[in-house]
């Protein structure tokens, strides 16, 4: 679990295939490793990867073709700035919102517009994740936990003060820039609670009924 406040930003070393799943290196920058050890968990980009080894300078951690196919991880090349985490402890100091590190798909940014000495930010994501934005809720973008302040359709809208976008690689948000987006983790548990019944039920379990025709209204 992580918090989405950034603690440092690192780099991508090195991408190794590995039939069909890849392996990665990563400079860890001014990310303390001090206290890490083999099987920890440090959010890349909002990816919750696992360290199979320290390298001294950073970590490699492994990724399978599930991760890749849904970040966007796969388009990444050696030198790719990245966003670290280490996984928060029951003494950190919770400064974002409860971040998995499991991300849902891959939002685009549509616009930039400099605000003042903020900057603002739009950007498009998959049109079934538009249920789990809201107005003023928060939502993880590259690891960073930020608010939505604006939402319109499956567009959103960020404001990103001078600190944040120092401190992460939102500086390099140019419009057609693509990044990992994972939703409010207490959203999508609710959905999930809200289905009662019919969470148990597997898709396509029973086939059409005429019950399940009452239900949606064809019958009267």
């Amino acid at each position: 679990m992580f918090t989405g406040i950034i603690e440092a930003v690192g780099y991508i070393q090195k991408i190794t295939p590995k039939g069909g799943d890849i392996s990665l290196t990563v400079e860890s920058g001014k990310l303390d490793l001090a206290d890490v050890k083999l099987g920890d968990s440090i959010a890349t980009n909002g990816v919750c990867l696992t360290v199979v080894e320290l390298t001294g300078k950073g970590y490699v951690a492994d990724l399978s073709g599930e991760t890749l196919n849904r970040t966007a991880f796969a388009t990444y090349k050696a030198g790719q700035k990245v966003n670290l985490e280490k996984a928060m402890l029951p003494t950190t100091r919770f400064g974002g919102h409860m971040v998995s590190g499991h991300v849902d798909s891959v939002a685009t940014v549509v616009s930039r517009t400099q605000t003042g000495r903020a900057i603002e930010l739009w950007l498009e994501a998959p049109a079934e994740l538009a249920k789990y934005l809201a107005e003023k809720g928060s939502v993880t973008i590259d690891g960073i936990s930020l608010t939505i302040n604006a939402v319109d359709g499956n567009r959103f809208k960020l404001t990103i003060v001078p600190h944040t976008a120092l401190e992460t690689t939102i500086e390099d948000f140019t419009v057609g820039y693509q990044v990992n987006i994972e939703v409010d983790v207490i959203a999508r548990y609710l959905e999930r609670l809200m289905m009662g019944d019919r969470a148990a039920q597997q898709s396509g379990a029973g086939g059409l009924t005429m019950a399940k025709l009452a239900e949606s209204g064809f019958l009267r």
